[in-house]
């Protein structure tokens, strides 16, 4: 019995983070949804797309890897990846950026739970700059990250903090750009490895009318401490396709997407489905 006790405490958390963060989006809803002008759902489109827009989202990705560790499991991680946008003053806003992964990974043994949370602040102007008849926005801040994991096995068990980076280019139909950060360790389990892990993730989004959308984003890390030299990098190529809708006055967006890894650890998965939905908030 004492053995499966922690294994509820670390469900109840879990159900508990996930309760508070749909009573959230519920309560909130009512609040954000009351827009100054309805927006199309391709201006909507657009809006989303870009990583430090001045409005409000919750995200839910999930990642399906397959093919992953010795056995070619199954893993599975869902991010809650709420975005919140912060006024400092009428030229500069503080975006905050959160993601909570929630995993099941299988492998080298079987743990359900959450992982390490990371929070990028990124402070932005308000307003984009013009460039060749388009607009480029940038945000750049601290990324900061907590040893939140439930399990050993679903975290690194260190305080991390680093630099993190974004620029978004949009022009006609088109929004392109990359996100960008680098984590180092600064504290946590003297028993662990050190963290030293650069992640970026380049997106090319080309929006078709009525909301529909074709979409790369995929995620590429590299773990500077990693043994073999093999094991470093991490390097997904694909994309997919997604769509902005309503229902009723709430606004979402909704994706599919396949990525296959060219470059990866040696437990790493072979290749990812990645299902998206996204509750919108223009303010």
């Amino acid at each position: 019995m004492k053995n499966r006790q922690p294994g509820k405490q670390k469900r109840r958390q879990i159900l508990y983070i996930l309760a508070v963060c749909l009573v959230g989006i519920m309560v909130a809803a009512p609040l954000w949804s009351q827009e100054k002008q309805e927006l199309s759902v391709e201006e909507l489109a657009k809006k989303s797309q870009n990583p430090v827009e001045p409005m409000i989202s919750v995200p839910f990705q999930n990642n399906i890897n397959f093919g992953y560790g010795p056995r070619n499991n199954t893993q599975n991680i869902l991010n809650i990846q709420p975005v919140i946008p912060i006024p400092l003053t009428k030229e500069l806003n503080l975006i905050t950026r959160t993601i909570a992964p929630v995993i099941n990974q299988p492998w080298p043994e079987q743990r359900f739970g959450l992982g390490d949370i990371n929070i990028s602040l990124f402070l932005s102007p308000a307003k984009p700059n013009n460039i060749a008849s388009g607009n480029f926005i940038w945000g750049a801040g601290p990324i900061l990250q907590f040893p939140s994991a439930t399990s050993d096995i679903l975290g690194a068990g260190k305080w991390a903090a680093g630099p993190a980076a974004v620029g978004v280019f949009m022009k006609g139909p088109w929004v392109v750009g990359a996100l960008a950060n680098n984590l180092w360790s600064y504290g946590g389990d003297s028993n662990r490895p050190t963290v030293n892990q650069f992640l970026t993730q380049p997106f090319i989004n080309y929006n078709l009318p009525q909301g529909w959308f074709l979409s790369t984003s995929p995620i590429i890390t590299a773990n500077w401490v990693a043994k073999p030299a093999s094991d470093v990098w991490t390097v997904p190529l694909g994309g997919g396709v997604g769509k902005v809708f309503r229902i009723g006055k709430q606004s979402f967006s909704g994706s599919v997407s396949y990525y296959y890894n060219v470059a990866k650890p040696e437990v790493g998965p072979d290749w990812t489905l990645r299902l998206a939905l996204s509750f919108l908030f223009p303010l």
